[in-house]
């Protein structure tokens, strides 16, 4: 189920909210009965989509809370356990197959690939319990309710893209439902974010979404100007598709009382490649942090070490995102761009805002054309492009309005369906980078959010010109993930 279908908008959420408020005030224990309604819920959305992979995370629930219960008692063979059942439960959905066509280009050897359907949310799920497992192995105290614990893996505003979360943020509010009645600003708060999430997702990313899917279409035809168009549009398509999924999933958890963490933090906006990742999926970046960079060493070791830690945490964050060669240079990207921040900062005065903004911007943009490509001859295609090394091509307009660019590139049709016109899609795409860096984000918003007229209107304005185009109905882009 999508949230941006009129399933989820004018049935399914209005009734787990009716129904949720109703049993936690009626019912002799209102926690009991509201958090199974949402247990049943969650795992009514999820399997909603497909039933089939519900028996996957059922399992993977189960066996992750028996172990949970082993661990009152710190045991690192339990832990060890727990953490090989969730990597080989992804591997084997998610990586099984590129790893056996890897083999067999190495090797020669013939055999059959068979792709996996790979379950809903997986990746989301499996990190957010090897998350639960070491935390219980360092002994924090935690709600043991086996009801909480289902309820914490699925609650369906997070589940299925995140934002990633902790049991310690998560299970205390679960546990208090019963206690906490309507609490009206609360839920205009999260009435406000999830129309702002569905208008980034609506008007923004899916206005993209087919010059995206057109221009990596016809990677032969793009010259210098339309493949800037082309990695720019997947930038901001990414990015407001992404964080717009994260800001209704935040605003409908607020409905239900239910706080989530923030996941972004205006990333555009960045000076440094680790300035964006503290502000991009934020929770991603928390959980590489707590539980891959800091047990690797952090920057507690040698310099050499530090920047190894650095290196293999951005590369293992890449393939989390997916299995294919394009994932593993996205995250060595990202990786070796760490490193080279860490080592100017570390010798070298701080670089001018404006320049570091713009070498921050376009290293971005130019490592998400390997994060959107099928496969790696794909994405060096776009980037030579981008380069200037397949020809110049300019906007028929501009050259017939200014002769002399005549001498500087050749005018062409685009090859980017949906867009009519390169000028003016060069216009709407400056509209949306100037919008990304001058208006105020949503965390910004909430923290001066007062139930008042102006927010209706926006929440109103958002909400109706998202609603009335809900009939292009698309899958967010890290379903996939």
């Amino acid at each position: 189920m999508l949230f941006n279908s009129h399933v989820f908008i004018l049935l399914f959420l209005p009734a787990v909210a009716i129904v949720y408020y109703t049993l936690a005030r009626i019912s002799r224990n209102g926690s009991a009965a509201a958090n199974w309604w949402l247990v049943a819920a969650s795992l009514f959305f999820y399997g909603y989509w497909d039933y089939r992979y519900l028996a996957v995370i059922f399992v993977s629930i189960g066996i992750n809370y028996l172990v949970g219960l082993i661990l009152a008692k710190p045991s690192k063979a339990a832990l060890a356990l727990g953490i090989v059942f969730n990597l080989g439960l992804l591997g084997y959905y998610k990586y099984s197959s590129f790893i056996t066509e890897v083999i067999v280009n190495l090797t020669g050897l013939e055999a059959t690939i068979h792709k996996i359907v790979l379950p809903l949310a997986i990746s989301f799920f499996t990190f957010q319990q090897i998350a639960y497992l070491v935390d219980l192995h360092k002994g924090l105290k935690v709600d043991r309710s086996f009801r909480n614990y289902v309820l914490f893996v699925t609650f369906f505003p997070q589940l299925i893209a995140g934002p990633i979360v902790h049991h310690r943020e998560m299970m205390p509010q679960f546990s208090s439902t019963g206690k906490r009645g309507l609490n009206w600003s609360r839920i205009s708060e999260g009435i406000l974010l999830f129309c702002i999430g569905l208008f980034k997702k609506v008007i923004i990313a899916d206005s993209l979404s087919p010059w995206v899917s057109a221009g990596f279409a016809n990677v032969d035809h793009l010259g210098l100007i339309d493949s800037w168009v082309l990695s720019l549009s997947y930038c901001f398509q990414l990015y407001y598709d992404f964080s717009g999924y994260s800001d209704m999933a935040v605003g409908a958890a607020l409905i239900l009382g239910i706080r989530l963490p923030w996941n972004f933090n205006s990333p555009y906006k960045a000076l440094s490649i680790q300035d964006f990742w503290r502000r991009w999926h934020m929770t991603l970046s928390r959980f590489l942090r707590d539980y891959v960079y800091i047990p690797l060493g952090g920057n507690r070791v040698s310099e050499s070490r530090v920047t190894l830690n650095l290196f293999l945490t951005f590369l293992l964050g890449g393939i989390w995102h997916g299995a294919g060669w394009n994932f593993v240079i996205w995250g060595g990207l990202h990786g070796v761009a760490c490193v080279v921040h860490r080592f100017w900062s570390l010798r070298f005065k701080v670089m001018m805002k404006p320049l570091a903004w713009v070498i921050t911007f376009v290293f971005v943009n130019v490592a998400w054309v390997f994060f959107r490509a099928e496969n790696i001859e794909i994405a060096m295609k776009v980037i030579s492009a981008m380069f200037g090394f397949e020809g110049v091509s300019l906007p028929t307009k501009a050259i017939l309005r200014f002769g002399f660019l005549d001498h500087f590139g050749h005018a062409e049709p685009f090859c980017m369906a949906g867009i009519r016109d390169k000028f003016w899609s060069m216009v709407w795409l400056f509209a949306i980078l100037l919008g990304s860096l001058a208006l105020p984000n949503t965390i910004e918003l909430a923290g001066r959010f007062k139930s008042q007229t102006r927010y209706a209107f926006l929440a109103a304005f958002c909400f109706i010109l998202a609603f009335i185009h809900l009939d292009r109905l698309s899958e967010f882009l890290y379903f996939q993930f």
